[in-house]
C-alpha cells in the first residue's frame, strides 16, 4: 500500500488497486490514456464493445440455430450500441463531475470528459466504433471458413 494512507480512514486503498500492475493496466485504457482526443477514446471503446458484443448475440441469441444467426447477431449488436450511445448522450446532458484523482488513477486526463462537447464527441465516436466493431466481427464470422483455409 502507499505510504501514509490508512485504510481505516476510508481512503479505499487496497493491495489490488494500489498494485503497480493494476495501475499500469487502468492507466493504459482509452479512458485514462494521456494524449487521446475524446473522439479517439470513444472510437476505441466503441470498437471493443461492438466486436465483443457480437458473439453473445450470434451464439446465444434467440435465432442462434437459424440460417441467418450472424445477421441477427449483427442487428442485435447494432441495436444495443445505439441504446448505449443514447445513454451516453443522456449522461453527457446531466453535466457530470470531472474525474477526481485516486490511488489507481493519480493523474486523470484533463482534456477528456470535462465538458458536454467532449462527452458528445465520445458518444458519437462510440457509435461509429461500435457499429464498425460489430461489422468486423460479422464479416469475420461469415468468412471463418476462408480464414481457416488460409491458416491451415
Amino acid at each position: 500500500m502507499a505510504a501514509g494512507l490508512d485504510p481505516q480512514k476510508g481512503d479505499l486503498v487496497t493491495p489490488i488497486n494500489s498494485a503497480p500492475l493494476v495501475q499500469w493496466f487502468i492507466n493504459n485504457l482509452p479512458a485514462y490514456r494521456v494524449g487521446l482526443t475524446p473522439f479517439r477514446r470513444g472510437l476505441e471503446v466503441g470498437m471493443a464493445h461492438g466486436y465483443l458484443l457480437f458473439g453473445p448475440f450470434h451464439k446465444l441469441g434467440p435465432l442462434r440455430n437459424a440460417e441467418n444467426a450472424s445477421l441477427a447477431g449483427l442487428l442485435g449488436t447494432i441495436g444495443l450500441v445505439v441504446i448505449l450511445t443514447a445513454c451516453l448522450s443522456l449522461y453527457a446532458n446531466s453535466n457530470p463531475n470531472k474525474a477526481l484523482a485516486s490511488v489507481t488513477v493519480p493523474n486523470p486526463p484533463v482534456d477528456a470528459f470535462n465538458s458536454k462537447e467532449s462527452w458528445t464527441n465520445f458518444a458519437s465516436a462510440f457509435l461509429i466504433g461500435g457499429i464498425g466493431g460489430a461489422v468486423t466481427a460479422y464479416f469475420l464470422t461469415l468468412n471463418s471458413g476462408l480464414i481457416q483455409g488460409l491458416i491451415g
